[in-house]
């Protein structure tokens, strides 16, 4: 039976595609500040503001392609059982080719009802030509379509799933997320006593943990061939 590998990963996973980062610097947060596009208030105070922001990002998943972080991930599923929980919204990992993906933070190329919005019955993937959504685009609720994303202030539905499959790690992969956000930074409370953590990662990261982690200084893509090479 293959072993199960859990991945934790965040923004540096998909900076090496080409994809903004919010809190690097130049990154998103300095030409959008984080209350108007990523919170449930700055939606509802200027919702063309924010879904014209998605659409911008949408567009953006267009012109990048998964990176070797990302294809390496999806061929560790031929040796182990991998799970990937990220905190990015992009769909890279999946055309990277990973077939168990979690998203914690919500997708960008779905929208769902302002006013449900995680009932599956509302929740529709976009086709790339689809991207551009618009004012007036509604739910099958009747409701004004927004991004299908967990903003700041909103609970994060995915999250017992995620910690169900930390719980089940026999190895656990920390890669490009800085640890500061919560609840994803907290699932490495979950991991099994005796399974091995890893973390990639060119920056320092200050993991509030005292477990034994084996750290790998090297951006995502690097990293994951050394860990690839290790396991």
């Amino acid at each position: 039976m293959k072993k199960k590998l859990v991945i934790l990963s965040g923004a540096g996973i998909s900076a090496e595609s080409g994809i903004s980062t919010f809190r690097d610097a130049g990154g998103l947060w300095d030409k959008y500040p984080v209350e108007q596009v990523a919170t449930p208030e700055g939606y509802a105070a200027n919702p063309a503001l924010v879904i014209r922001f998605y659409n911008e990002r949408r567009k953006q998943l267009l012109n990048v392609e998964p990176n070797k972080a990302h294809r390496i991930i999806a061929d560790l599923e031929q040796n182990y059982q991998v799970s990937v929980i990220t905190q990015n919204i992009d769909n890279l990992h999946e055309r990277a080719g990973s077939s168990h993906v979690i998203h914690l933070h919500g997708e960008l190329t779905k929208v769902t009802s302002s006013l449900s919005p995680n009932d599956p019955r509302f929740i529709k993937e976009l086709k790339p030509k689809e991207y551009e959504v618009k004012m007036g685009d509604l739910a099958d609720d009747g409701s004004q379509l927004r991004p299908f994303i967990v903003w700041f202030g909103e609970a994060v539905p995915e999250i017992e799933r995620a910690i169900d499959e930390v719980m089940q790690a026999d190895i656990f992969v920390i890669i490009g997320t800085s640890m500061n956000v919560y609840p994803a930074a907290g699932l490495i409370n979950y991991v099994p006593q005796g399974a091995p953590i890893y973390l990639i990662d060119p920056n320092e990261v200050n993991v509030h943990h005292n477990r034994p982690i084996q750290v790998i200084r090297e951006k995502a893509s690097v990293g994951m061939k050394i860990l690839q090479d290790k396991l």
